[in-house]
C-alpha cells in the first residue's frame, strides 16, 4: 500500500478532498494534525497529533509512526505544516523542499531579503518590532506603504499606509491582532515583528504550479480581475485561463522560477502571487504549498489518456514520485469566488443560495459559514463565507456568472453582542 503523509491544522478546508482523491487511486493518507494530543484518537482517522511549535517532538513522532507504517510522500495544507513537510522529508529520505527554503518562503521578511539579494525586481522594504514605541517609526520608505505581519496568510493583517498617521493607526491594529491570544497560540517566533515595503500598483495574478528537481512547472496563472489597491487586500475572484497574451504569462512564470530559485524551493508544490506594472513582473510571495482553501476545485488536469483529475489527485500523484509534464489544464474557463465577509457580527444563515447555484455556469456554491459562528473582515479576519465555482468556455463568462450568482444571495448577520 502506498502511503502519504499529509501534514495540516484541524481546521483545513482540503483534507476531504485529500482524502477522496486518495481514496480514488489506492493510496492511504496517514494525517499528522494540531489536534489534542491527550485524546486517544478522537476522530478515529489514526492521525498523528503534532504541535506546530515543537519541532522536535513532531519529528520523534513522525519517525516513530514511519516504523509501523513506512510513507512514500508528503505534503502540506497551509504555510506552518509546509515548513513541516519539509522537515519530514528530510528526516524520511523523502524528495520535498529544503527545509530553510520552506522557511523562508513563509516568512515575508526574509522572502523580501532573498529577492533582494538575487537582484528580482523588489519593493523598498525594512522591518518593524511591535514591542517598540510604534508612534516614533519614521520608515525610509515613500508612501504609501503596506504593512505585512511576516507570518500571517490570506492577506491577514495588511494594511495600505497613506501617510504617517495611517501608518501609525494600521501598526497599532496589526499589534492588536498579533496579541490576540488565538495568535499567541500558536507561537510563532515572527510575531513580534511586521514587514513595511513600498506599494506595488499594478494588476495581481496568482500562479500555481509544482517544483519538480528546481524545475517550475507551471499548472496555472489565475487573473485576479478585481483591484487590490487597498486599504485592505481582500482576494475574491481567481480565474484561468489568464486573458493576459502569452508572452505575459511567460514573464509572470520566468519571474516566479527565478523567485522559486532564489528561495531555494527544490521539490513540491508551490503557489505564487505577482504583481505586473510597466516597471516588471514583482513576486509577492511564493508558499512553498498549493492553492488554500476549496480553491483548488476550480482546477482539473487532462493527463494520459485523457484521463480528468483534480488538483489534490495531481498532488498525491506527484508526491510518490509521478511528474506533472503529461498534464494539462482543462480546456474551459474555471472561476472561483471566495465570498467576502460584508461586516462584522454573528452569522444566521444565506438566502439565495439555490438561485445562486441556478444562474448559468454556476458548478457549485458551499457555504463554509455556520450558523451562530462569529464572522470578521479582513484585516482581522482569517476565513470567508464560502466559495462559489464557475465553468464557461471563456474566462470573461466564467467571472460574469459569479458576479451574478453572488448578487442572488442574502446574508443574515447580526451586531455582536459586546463583551463588558
Amino acid at each position: 500500500m502506498r502511503r502519504v503523509l499529509l501534514i495540516a491544522t484541524t481546521t483545513g478546508y482540503q483534507t476531504r478532498a485529500f482524502g477522496e482523491a486518495a481514496d480514488r487511486i489506492g493510496v492511504e493518507l496517514v494525517f499528522a494534525t494540531d489536534r489534542c494530543h491527550r485524546l486517544d484518537d478522537p476522530w478515529r482517522d489514526g492521525a498523528i497529533p503534532v504541535r506546530f511549535h515543537d519541532e522536535a517532538a513532531f519529528l520523534e513522532a513522525i519517525r516513530e509512526a514511519a516504523r509501523h507504517r513506512p510513507v512514500h510522500g508528503v505534503l502540506a495544507v497551509g504555510d506552518r505544516p509546509a515548513v513541516f513537510a519539509a522537515l519530514a522529508c528530510e528526516a524520511l529520505g523523502l524528495r520535498g523542499h529544503p527545509p530553510a527554503a520552506a522557511r523562508a518562503s513563509g516568512d515575508k521578511l526574509e522572502t523580501r531579503r532573498r529577492f533582494a539579494a538575487a537582484g528580482l525586481p523588489c519593493p523598498a522594504f525594512s522591518e518593524v518590532l511591535l514591542d517598540s514605541d510604534l508612534a516614533t517609526v519614521r520608515p525610509e520608505l515613500e508612501f504609501p506603504c503596506v504593512v505585512k505581519p511576516l507570518a500571517l496568510s490570506g492577506s491577514r493583517g495588511v494594511i495600505r499606509a497613506d501617510n504617517p498617521e495611517t501608518l501609525h493607526a494600521a501598526l497599532e491594529r496589526v499589534r492588536r491582532l498579533l496579541s490576540r491570544a488565538a495568535i499567541r497560540e500558536r507561537r510563532h517566533p515572527s510575531d513580534d515583528r511586521v514587514v513595511l515595503e513600498t506599494f506595488i500598483p499594478g494588476r495581481e495574478y496568482a500562479v500555481e504550479g509544482v517544483v519538480e528537481d528546481g524545475t517550475l512547472r507551471v499548472l496555472a496563472v489565475f487573473d485576479k480581475p478585481d483591484p487590490l489597491d487597498g486599504p485592505f487586500f481582500e482576494e475574491s475572484i481567481y480565474v484561468t485561463p489568464s486573458a493576459e497574451p502569452a508572452d505575459e504569462q511567460r514573464r509572470m512564470a520566468q519571474a516566479v522560477a527565478n523567485a522559486v530559485a532564489a528561495l531555494g524551493l527544490r521539490h513540491g508544490p508551490v503557489h505564487a502571487e505577482c504583481r505586473v506594472n510597466e516597471a516588471g513582473v514583482f513576486v509577492l510571495e511564493v508558499a512553498a504549498r498549493p492553492i488554500g482553501g476549496l480553491c483548488a476545485r476550480a482546477l482539473r488536469f487532462q493527463g494520459p489518456g485523457g484521463v480528468v483529475l483534480p488538483l489534490e489527485e495531481l498532488l498525491l500523484r506527484h508526491a510518490l514520485g509521478e511528474s506533472v509534464t503529461g498534464y494539462r489544464r482543462e480546456t474551459d474557463a474555471s472561476a472561483v469566488m471566495m465570498i467576502p465577509i460584508p461586516r462584522a457580527g454573528i452569522y444566521r444563515r444565506t438566502d439565495g443560495v439555490d438561485a445562486a447555484r441556478a444562474v448559468a455556469g454556476i458548478v457549485a456554491v458551499v457555504m463554509t459559514a455556520k450558523p451562530d459562528q462569529r464572522l470578521e473582515p479582513l484585516p482581522e479576519g482569517a476565513s470567508y463565507l464560502g466559495f462559489i465555482f464557475a465553468r464557461r468556455a471563456r474566462p470573461a463568462e466564467a467571472v460574469t456568472a459569479l458576479r451574478q450568482a453572488h448578487a442572488k444571495l442574502r446574508v443574515a448577520i447580526d451586531r455582536p453582542i459586546p463583551v463588558v
